[in-house]
Order: structure tokens, then C-alpha cells, then sequence
């Protein structure tokens, strides 16, 4: 599989990456021997990128991606995880919250300070079993502008400079923020979710900023959460039952794809893909077939007459 370089770094990424939210029991548990299936499944459709979290499964998301990725090659793989959030043991913690069922017993601890990101990624680098991480995401710092722009940016900064990280740079599910970022800091990459996609165009203007500052785009939630990935009742998008008119949209998109020959799913891959800014595009993926669907519909052929049709659809 094609890869390419994270903003000006060294670190490279597979067109295609995984993203590891389900390993952390999204929604529904998974094994230890799915996630290690899935990760097996990747690569061996090519996919050499992996994406995980603290907050994925309060840990169990990055040990799993770590004991999968175990015996791998150091320099054959990347991966980015992401810090703001520090995990502490507690037996009377709850074992499902935010979307996450069956999880160790352990609180989140909102944290963008610079000390907090240091132990952030140190306990990622225990769990994950690494000796670095390739790249480093301030994760969702909403509420949080000031500590995060001007301590934790900074810190990993410094981490960059020291070799402990390869990139660093700021993953949201909003564009204007992550602009402001791409503005006033000195990141490398943005992981931007859901908001450059069929359904949802209103990160265009940040990928144009980006592509002009030589500031990689790591796309994600292309699917917006299974809505164009399965168009039915009952689908989600952004975390949420799909409302009738998106559904409606969907199935009209998913109908004008199957007239080009093209599965709804490779058209929401190219259409990130394509933008300049745009480096890899993040799957999110629970299981083996899964993976495998990822990679073979990144590489699908799509007529450039499909763009024009779906615009007019």
C-alpha cells in the first residue's frame, strides 16, 4: 500500500490506517483475539497505520493494539496515540461509560498540562509496549483552548525535539478549532473526524489551510459512524441515530455510486483521499473482514464521472 509523510517529519503513514476505538469495547465487546485477528487482517491487506487513545476502553483499546502489533517490526509500523486524558486505577469505577462496555476499572482525569502529557505518553508507551510513538494528538481540547495551546502543544513540542515523538498534532470532531490550531501552533498534522466527508463538507476550508502550510491531514469518521458505510434505519451518524433526511440522503448517494459501479464505502474513502492535504484516511474497524473491506476499498478504481454525478445528487 502507497504511503506518505506526515507534514514535514520523517514519520510516514499507509495511505489507509486503522483506527482501534472498538479494540477498546465501542459500543460492543470485543476479544483479545478479535483485535489481534483484526490487527493481523490489516496487515496483510498493507495497512501500516494505527490509530488508538487512553480514552478508547480507559487503556484496553492501546493494550491490545500493543500486544497485536507485538514482534512487528519497529520501523514497519506507525502509530499515533493521543493524550489530555491520564487513567487512574479505581476499583469503584465503573466498567462501561462514554460508549464503552466491559472496560478495566479506571477514572479519566482531564489533563492538558505539560506534566500531563509526559505521563500521558509514558503510560501509553507501558500499555502499548512501545519504546516511541510516532505521532502524538492533543485529544478533543474543546473546552480547553488555553492549557491546550499553550502547554500541552508545547510539551509535545519539546518531545518532538527530544526524538520521543515523531509528529505531533490535534485530533477533534470540529474544524474551527483544529484551524485556529493549524494557525497559531506549530503542529504537524491534524486528525479531523467526521467533518470532511459525503454527508458533511464543513471541514473543507481548514483542509485548504492545511494543504497551503504543509500540515497533514489524518481523516477519520469518513463513514460518520456507519451511516455511509451501511445506509439503513437504525444507521448512525456522529454517535447518533441518522435522522430520516440524512438517512434519505445516504440511500441517494449509495444509489448513484451503484450506477458507476462503485460501493458507497470507496466513494467515502476517495473523496477524503483525494484533497491534497489529506495523508492517510482512518477506518475504524472491529473485526477481520472488516479490515480487509477497509484496504480493498481504498484501492477501488472509481471513474472520475462519479464526482460530477454526486455532486448533482
Amino acid at each position: 500500500m502507497e504511503t506518505t509523510r506526515i507534514g514535514r517529519t520523517a514519520v510516514v503513514a499507509s495511505r489507509i490506517g486503522l483506527g482501534a476505538a472498538a479494540f477498546g469495547n465501542l459500543y460492543t465487546a470485543t476479544t483479545d483475539a478479535q483485535a489481534h485477528a483484526t490487527v493481523e487482517a490489516a496487515w496483510a491487506a498493507g495497512i501500516r497505520y494505527f490509530d488508538t487513545a487512553p480514552h478508547y476502553g480507559v487503556g484496553l483499546s492501546e493494550t491490545r493494539l500493543g500486544a497485536a502489533l507485538r514482534g512487528r517490526p519497529r520501523d514497519a509500523f506507525t502509530v499515533s496515540t493521543k493524550v489530555g486524558w491520564l487513567l487512574v486505577d479505581d476499583p469503584a469505577a465503573p466498567t462501561a461509560a462514554d460508549g464503552f462496555v466491559d472496560t478495566p476499572h479506571r477514572r479519566r482525569v482531564l489533563d492538558y498540562s505539560a506534566d500531563g502529557v509526559r505521563r500521558s505518553l509514558e503510560s501509553s508507551l507501558d500499555r502499548l509496549g512501545l519504546d516511541h510513538i510516532d505521532i502524538a494528538l492533543v485529544h478533543d481540547p474543546d473546552e480547553h483552548w488555553e492549557q491546550a495551546a499553550h502547554e500541552a502543544v508545547p510539551a509535545l513540542v519539546a518531545l518532538r525535539e527530544q526524538g520521543v515523538v515523531g509528529a505531533i498534532g490535534v485530533g477533534m470532531n470540529q474544524s474551527a478549532m483544529l484551524d485556529r490550531f493549524v494557525a497559531e501552533t506549530d503542529v504537524d498534522c491534524v486528525l479531523l473526524a467526521g467533518r470532511y466527508t459525503l454527508l458533511d463538507r464543513t471541514g473543507a476550508a481548514l483542509l485548504d489551510r492545511c494543504a497551503e502550510r504543509g500540515v497533514s491531514v489524518l481523516a477519520g469518521g469518513v463513514y460518520n459512524s456507519g451511516l455511509l458505510a451501511d445506509p439503513r434505519p437504525g444507521a448512525h451518524f456522529d454517535y447518533a441515530p441518522a435522522d430520516a433526511d440524512l438517512l434519505a440522503r445516504a440511500l441517494r448517494l449509495k444509489a448513484t455510486c451503484e450506477r458507476h459501479g462503485v460501493p458507497l464505502r470507496a466513494a467515502a474513502i476517495a473523496f477524503a483521499a483525494a484533497h491534497a492535504a489529506v495523508a492517510t484516511v482512518l477506518v475504524g474497524t472491529r473485526t477481520p473482514e472488516e479490515a480487509t473491506d477497509a484496504a480493498t476499498m481504498g484501492g477501488w478504481p472509481i471513474p472520475p464521472a462519479l464526482w460530477p454525478a454526486l455532486a448533482a445528487t
